[in-house]
């Protein structure tokens, strides 16, 4: 069985991987760039993602993108639980419903709206342990169609309110080509690890090796955000959780988190969260009423 070893090298992939792992507080966050999937046998597990507190219940499926910072700080019942990963370009391949993958990539942890009572998720989950513990690329191949397909069941279950009358959404996927999402696996990884740095579209772009305005075209495209919403998205999340976890003045936050000046922060966290950094300690400080 597997725990979180705090002296791993922030950022260090997991692959493509389905194991058993103990329910243990984490010293520090963990970052990387999958789409990280939990399911429990019973009890719940409290994750700090960014600076929210979210608790994952026994017996639902609970999905999201491993690059923003995660933590356990809690669990119920010490009892095991199941961890997969899958590399994000993999997971883009599929060509999930638009909404499915952008409620995953806004630093979100979703929660599968109808759990599998009768044990099921728990079946597969043993199942893909067995076959990616093997050397079987048949077994793997396999394991990969399941996930797939138990995602898109889950994206069904989260359908958004119904399109106008004769419009038919799922029936207009962005096709990228798989060269394209490589490049924008490149560039939310270099924006992952590098957000508390002065950026800009043509820094990022140059880390994959593209003309920035394809870049960004390509981005948007694909993960539904610009370049720069990403990259506020990480800072603000960053910031989030300083002011949840730590009493350092909100200047010395809005630095840290990669702003080049407190208004240029205060606009960004009010736009993103609906308050003041202030204000939002106050409501989501650890261990407050």
């Amino acid at each position: 069985m597997v725990s979180f070893d705090s002296s791993r090298p922030e950022f260090e992939p997991y692959g493509f991987t389905c194991q058993r792992w103990t329910p243990v507080p984490m010293k520090r966050p963990d970052r990387h760039n999958e789409i990280e999937l939990n399911l429990l046998k019973r009890g719940s597990l409290t994750y700090l993602l960014g600076g929210n507190s979210v608790t994952i219940p026994a017996g639902r499926l609970a999905v999201f993108w491993a690059a923003i910072p995660h933590q356990i700080i809690s669990s119920t019942d010490q009892a095991e639980y199941f961890v997969a990963t899958i590399p994000l370009v993999w997971f883009l391949q599929c060509q999930f419903p638009p909404h499915f993958v952008d409620a995953i990539l806004h630093a979100r942890v979703v929660l599968d709206p109808e759990p599998r009572v009768r044990g099921g998720d728990l079946e597969m989950f043993e199942r893909w342990v067995h076959d990616l513990e093997g050397k079987d690329p048949m077994g793997r191949r396999v394991a990969f169609l399941e996930i797939e397909a138990r995602l898109l069941r889950f994206s069904l279950a989260l359908s958004p309110e119904p399109p106008p009358a004769g419009h038919d959404r799922r029936a207009e996927p962005v096709v990228i080509e798989t060269g394209g999402l490589h490049r924008v696996e490149q560039m939310a990884g270099f924006i992952a690890r590098h957000y508390t740095e002065p950026l800009t579209a043509e820094r990022i772009s140059r880390a994959a090796g593209l003309h920035p305005n394809y870049a960004m075209t390509l981005f948007k495209r694909t993960l539904g955000l610009s370049l720069i919403d990403c990259v506020t998205q990480h800072r603000v999340t960053h910031a989030q959780r300083l002011l949840a976890t730590t009493d350092e003045k909100i200047i010395e936050i809005a630095l840290d988190s990669g702003f080049s000046s407190l208004s240029r922060f205060h606009e960004a966290f009010k736009r993103a969260c609906g308050c003041s950094p202030r204000e939002y300690r106050k409501s989501h400080r650890l261990g407050a009423a």
